[in-house]
């Protein structure tokens, strides 16, 4: 799908579907090969909007939250185009104004684009989901008043909100608590190169969490040419410059693995992801330490990695502050685990889609798990499970960890599988034909 000169059109949301999560009749053996990562996208398409020449992703992911990116870039003057499922083009043109984006309930739509919008000339407006307001994005409206960007915005600096662009942005140096959200200091050092002094950001407060993206934010900065230094704990600069455009082959997205490797742990059975890398930034990858740490074996090999179940789960306690969007489906496996575990360093997860801690907590509860949240995670206890109704709170996240729940408990019915379109649209189909590849046990 692509969306081409109208600048008011509407991603659409997809329609909620009830769902019963297939339940596995014996070892899951099977191969999958996953659409691209949604950061890596993200991040490509915003750098190659304000580079010199065009670039191109290979691989990239075609989901909700990337057609909204390409559709608010398109807003503002972009040209990019996505006929092509395997190969998108993006060519810069002068930003402009007005304009009105659709963030949906995408994080990184409404802190990467917003710093773009700056450099346009014209106003541009930002507005999404009725749950999108509540997500956390007033620092990163103080921070872009602070370099010079006017912006009008819902009380407390929330959506809705118009960036009045000028066509250039002063910047220099910003201090902000990016402790809600690593996406609001990524956000900042994207458009950075273009602002006249670029940048200087500075984090006072919690630990950032999410660290292995703004290393991947880091990292394909420099790709393009940005001069960055993030040598000294939580500052980060970009110097003015110009970016170059390139070619981008975006990986595999890790952290939508999740759910299918944790499968052969459930099931004692066997998942192969293809192409997974050997050497990344994405927060995904720890899925291969932490699924052992609950009794997994797993194998990097040439066509990818290899997960087995051991026949049993274990419980874990562990810090999950870098990688907390594997959360859900590892709350999943600790209510079928055969000892307690405590999921640490997460209370960020509340300013999510939605406050994930207490949707887990709700939800496992409800279908027999004892969980507790405490100030910055949960403790889950294993109990016997039932069958029932799983709330997705339209988040992606928690519709894999209830089709996690599903493939031993029967009669798990999600309230809507749709919501999984954010990060991959053909989740249903591979799950379903995931738990039909099986072997005795």
């Amino acid at each position: 799908m692509s969306y081409g000169g109208e600048h008011t059109r509407r991603v659409p949301e997809p329609a909620a579907r009830p769902w019963t999560a297939p339940t596995a009749a014996s070892s899951v053996r099977a191969t999958i090969r996953l659409p691209g990562s949604k950061s890596m996208t993200a991040r490509a398409l915003v750098l190659a909007a304000v580079s010199v020449g065009s670039s191109t992703l290979r691989a990239p992911l075609r989901a909700r939250d990337t057609e909204l990116m390409a559709a608010g870039l398109r807003a503002m003057g972009a040209h990019v185009s996505t006929l092509d499922e395997a190969r998108w083009v993006v060519r810069p043109r002068p930003l402009h104004g007005p304009a009105r984006v659709d963030v949906g309930l995408a994080g990184t739509v409404m802190r990467f684009l917003p710093p773009v919008a700056g450099l346009a000339d014209g106003a541009v407006t930002f507005d999404g989901d009725p749950r999108a307001r509540a997500r956390p994005l007033g620092p990163l409206v103080g921070a872009l008043r602070s370099v010079g960007v006017r912006i009008d915005s819902a009380p407390g600096g929330g959506l809705p909100l118009t960036v009045h662009g000028v066509g250039r942005v002063t910047g220099g140096e910003v201090t902000i608590d990016a402790s809600a959200s690593s996406q609001l200091v990524s956000g900042l050092l994207l458009a950075a190169a273009d602002f006249d002094h670029g940048i200087v950001v500075r984090h006072v407060g919690p630990p950032v969490p999410s660290a292995p993206h703004l290393r991947m934010t880091v990292q394909m900065l420099r790709a393009v040419g940005a001069g960055v230094d993030d040598s000294t704990p939580d500052v980060w600069t970009v110097e003015p410059g110009r970016l170059v455009g390139r070619g981008w082959d975006i990986e595999p997205d890790l952290s939508s693995a999740a759910p299918f490797l944790a499968a052969a742990l459930v099931t004692a059975g066997e998942v192969t992801v293809l192409g997974w890398p050997r050497s990344t930034t994405q927060a995904g990858d720890q899925l291969r330490t932490l699924l052992e740490a609950m009794g997994g074996s797993w194998r990097l090999g040439t066509e990818g990695l290899t997960v087995r179940g051991g026949g049993a789960i274990h419980g874990l306690d562990a810090d999950l502050g870098a990688v907390g969007e594997l959360t859900p489906v590892l709350a999943a496996l600790a209510a079928l685990a055969d000892s307690p575990s405590e999921l640490r360093g997460i209370g960020h997860l509340r300013g999510h889609e939605t406050d994930r801690l207490a949707a887990l907590a709700s939800q496992l509860s409800a279908l027999g798990a004892e969980v507790t949240e405490t100030a910055d995670g949960l403790r889950i206890t294993p109990r016997p499970l039932r069958g029932g109704v799983f709330e997705t709170y339209d988040d992606h996240r928690l519709a894999h960890a209830a089709a996690v729940i599903g493939l031993t408990v029967p009669d798990v019915r999600l309230t809507d599988v749709a919501c999984t379109a954010k990060t991959l649209p053909d989740f249903p189909a591979l799950w379903s034909r995931m738990t039909e590849v099986t072997a005795d046990r």
